[in-house]
């Protein structure tokens, strides 16, 4: 899937190699969660805080999922929530030893992790669904 935001593009491009292919993988994860959600519509590709950044486009619907891998941490890489929702706490209850959690913001993988997808495709429909599950 091809990421049609340049600045999206150029972010991707200066991450390296080994990273770049994860967080593309976990990118296309969230575009097929999308996907499967009509209540949520068009999805927004864009930067938020220099990060690959993905929400409704609709307001009110969900929170912004970002991803990113940090020179700072060179040996792991993470998706982010919105720490001002229960989010985290809600992905600890539904998934309590799959995940290794940041905080009230993130999920994080280290180089050697295999991303368990299925669980963290629910934690993304979450997200993505987050204010339409407040009503």
């Amino acid at each position: 899937m091809k990421i049609s935001h340049p600045h999206v593009a150029r972010v991707f491009a200066h991450y390296p190699p080994f990273y770049r292919k994860k967080l593309k993988d976990i990118r296309k994860l969230i575009l097929q969660v999308a996907k499967t959600l009509p209540e949520i519509g068009e999805l927004e590709e864009t930067l938020k805080w220099g990060e690959p950044s993905y929400l409704p486009k609709e307001k009110k619907v969900g929170t912004t999922v970002r991803i990113h891998w940090l020179p700072s941490k060179p040996n792991q890489y993470g998706i982010y929530f919105n720490c001002q929702t229960n989010l985290i706490e809600r992905f600890k209850k539904k998934h309590p030893k799959t995940f290794r959690y940041e905080g009230q913001r993130a999920i994080i993988f280290s180089s050697a992790d295999k991303v368990p997808a299925e669980e963290l495709k629910s934690c993304i429909e979450l997200a993505l669904t987050y204010h339409l599950g407040k009503k």
